[in-house]
């Protein structure tokens, strides 16, 4: 059989150029993201095949954190090692990081105007929109076997009825894909591994090699809180931001849609820094900003310190708040990604791992439809009384507060979404018009 040449390894200045395009217009969450990426990367430049795309997307969604944003980073690692990953990782956040904190600091100071509460209300049901079809879209795509469903459907009632930890949720789906996959491999529809290109380095030089990436990233991880905790204390909130952001770094699988419902449960629940109705507005931010829809966290860090800001001024600590969040969500996802990458070889081909990695798929299903549920709860309703029946423990919606613009703003979204098919920032842009329209019309 005659052999087939790959293309071209892309220069380091073209990889840089492409995934800078791509930071610019990555809008639409993690499903929108890693469609743009294949349609640029595959289908136009032809860099990676189906195959290993795929491929670097299962590893990547094994990994806490953003998964579009890792996918970047490890694509570009592919081409150029370590300067490719790390240009191609900041590249997928900057821009919306920037977008993030510039609406953040207008949020800390005109949230209360009437006019960018109507707008924000247009924000919402539009995203209300977009997480809808986002479940749909990835249940579509992960869910293809009886199994998956029911996986998705146990994750689901775990989350929205028994209120389970969303870390004990993963690491349970896990753990029943790594025992399904060794005595009944059909119900998880694992593909077989693919032919080895090259023998893979002595796992000796791997091994010592990612110690040392470890040891380096590490550090890098702890310096910020080192620093924090030598001159302002353990209580200070800027060391609980770090703190808090370096544990959801660490638990974070799936993405921002399902680990959402966890960070806003201790943000507002557990250390008060946010409302739930901020919690609502700060999704609609990020939503309408490029880069991962994890940079929610930087809205969180900016309110957070803005609102205890001492020894500092608001903003000032507000600003410092921001980049604390982004140094500890993101630095992780370069770590992980550095330290597992050259071992992606040998670990596609452990059934075990295929497996578990199958069955967290279908149970982040089910994460993001809790997500789905709480956020059209809290985007539709304004109270929640909460209501005990034994275990199960559920904040039901109070019908008489039912808010008709917010329901009627979304229902106009999904129909620009589903049956208009118009795009992710057409239809946020009609939605904030049409939530001015209802401020200007006296009805917000």
């Amino acid at each position: 059989m005659p052999e087939t040449n790959p293309p071209p390894k892309p220069s380091y200045r073209e990889v840089v150029r492409t995934f800078g395009r791509i930071g610019l217009i990555n809008f639409g969450g993690p499903a929108g993201q890693i469609a743009l990426m294949h349609k640029v990367l595959v289908e136009e430049k032809a860099w990676f095949d189906e195959d290993e795309y795929l491929r670097a997307l299962n590893f990547c969604h094994i990994l806490p954190g953003p998964e579009a944003q890792q996918l970047a980073t490890y694509l570009a690692w592919k081409l150029h090692g370590l300067r490719g990953g790390l240009a191609a990782g900041l590249l997928f956040i900057l821009p919306g990081a920037g977008v993030v904190l510039a609406l953040s600091i207008l949020y800390a100071y005109a949230a209360d105007l009437r006019p960018v509460a109507a707008a924000l209300l247009g924000v919402k049901a539009a995203v209300l929109a977009v997480v809808v079809e986002a479940l749909l879209r990835i249940s579509k795509r992960a869910l293809n076997t009886r199994f998956k469903y029911g996986v998705a459907a146990a994750a689901f009632a775990a989350l929205a009825v028994f209120g389970a930890p969303f870390p004990a949720v993963v690491i349970a789906a896990g753990v029943v894909g790594w025992l399904v996959s060794t005595v009944r491999p059909a119900a998880l529809r694992l593909k077989p591994a693919p032919p080895a290109a090259e023998p893979p380095p002595p796992i000796g030089a791997q091994a010592r090699s990612a110690l040392l990436t470890l040891v380096v990233w590490a550090a890098l991880w702890a310096a910020p809180l080192a620093l924090i905790y030598g001159l302002l204390g353990p209580r200070h909130v800027l060391f609980e931001i770090g703190v808090f952001f370096s544990k959801l770094a660490a638990v974070s699988f799936g993405g921002a849609y399902a680990v959402l419902t966890y960070m806003a449960q201790e943000a507002v629940t557990g250390h008060g820094w946010l409302r739930p109705k901020e919690m609502v507005d700060g999704l609609g931010m990020a939503e309408t900003t490029p880069g991962p829809l994890i940079l929610v966290t930087e809205y969180v860090g900016f309110l957070a310190a803005f609102r205890n800001p001492a020894p500092f001024a608001p903003l000032v600590a507000g600003i410092i708040g921001a980049a604390v969040t982004l140094w500890t969500t993101f630095t992780p996802c370069f770590l992980w990604i550095f330290v597992g990458a050259p071992f992606i070889s040998r670990l596609e081909r452990a059934r075990g791992l295929q497996g578990a990695l199958a069955a967290i798929t279908a149970a982040v299903v089910g994460v993001i439809a809790n997500l789905t549920l709480w956020f059209a709860l809290h985007v539709l309703f304004a109270r929640f009384p909460e209501v005990r029946i034994g275990p199960i423990k559920a904040a039901l919606p109070d019908l008489g507060s039912l808010d008709l613009r917010a329901l009627v703003l979304a229902v106009a979204a999904a129909i620009l979404l589903f049956r208009l098919k118009w795009g992710v920032i057409r239809t946020l842009i009609a939605a904030i018009l049409m939530g001015l329209g209802f401020y200007l019309l006296g009805a917000g």
